[in-house]
This record gives C-alpha cells, sequence and structure tokens, in this order.
C-alpha cells in the first residue's frame, strides 16, 4: 500500500530542495526565497485565511453590524462594557440554540441592544464564525 502522505511529503522536500538550488545559482536568490517563505508563513498563520468561508462571511457581518458594542475576537474587551464579549456566549449559551434566537430576533432587557433578525445564511455565517473563537 502506497502512504499517500509519505509520498507527497517527499515530492515536497524534493521541489523544495530543486528549488533552493535554483535560488542560490542566481544573485538574490536566496534572498528571493527567503521572502517567499516568509510570505507563506504569514498568509498560512493568519486566522482569518484559516477560516471556512462561512466564517468569514461571519466575521464581516459582526465587524459591520456587532463590533461597536461587542469584542468579537479572542482578546479584546468589548467598547459597551455590558455587551458581552463573543467569545464568552457559549459559556452563557449552547451554540445552536443561539440559531433559534438570531432567526426569531434577540430582545434584551437593555435599551442599547437593538432589537435584529438574521435569515438562515447570516445565521449560519455568524455561527461558524463564534464557533471560531471558541477554545
Amino acid at each position: 500500500m502506497i502512504n499517500l502522505n509519505t509520498t507527497f511529503k517527499a515530492g515536497l522536500a524534493d521541489r523544495s530542495a530543486r528549488f533552493c538550488y535554483v535560488a542560490s545559482a542566481y544573485p538574490g536568490g536566496q534572498r528571493c526565497l527567503l521572502i517567499a517563505l516568509g510570505a507563506f508563513l504569514s498568509l498560512a498563520s493568519n486566522p482569518v485565511l484559516a477560516q471556512s468561508p462561512a466564517a468569514q462571511r461571519g466575521l464581516t457581518f459582526v465587524r459591520v453590524h456587532c463590533a461597536q458594542c461587542h469584542a468579537i475576537d479572542k482578546v479584546s474587551e468589548s467598547p459597551l462594557a455590558i455587551a458581552p464579549p463573543f467569545r464568552t456566549l457559549h459559556q452563557k449559551f449552547p451554540i445552536e440554540s443561539l440559531r433559534r434566537r438570531f432567526a426569531e430576533g434577540i430582545i434584551t432587557t437593555h435599551p442599547t441592544m437593538p432589537q435584529f433578525r438574521l435569515d438562515a445564511d447570516q445565521i449560519s455565517d455568524v455561527l461558524a464564525y463564534i464557533q471560531t473563537l471558541q477554545p
């Protein structure tokens, strides 16, 4: 049986070695190699780029509609003190229970929270994003 994982890794190592040999043969080639490696690592480590398309759309939605009051990342405090950070929502509500609440419209007791209702696609996208915030 062929182990595709090992075969794939060996192929990558072989291509990388050839690229490094070619890059070192040209003046400034090693610099280009380092720049390419740095660009790859920065793209691969960017959490937004690592998210699913639904989570990326959810992030866009919450940036536009929610970030004025709620913290929408893993570390920031909410701009409005009474607005819970999105990263803690799973502690108060099971994430899937938010689907119904978003569909029906969230009504709260404090006047600064607007009443809103999301459509099914928006709900899926926002929940996909919120799930990326869980530890």
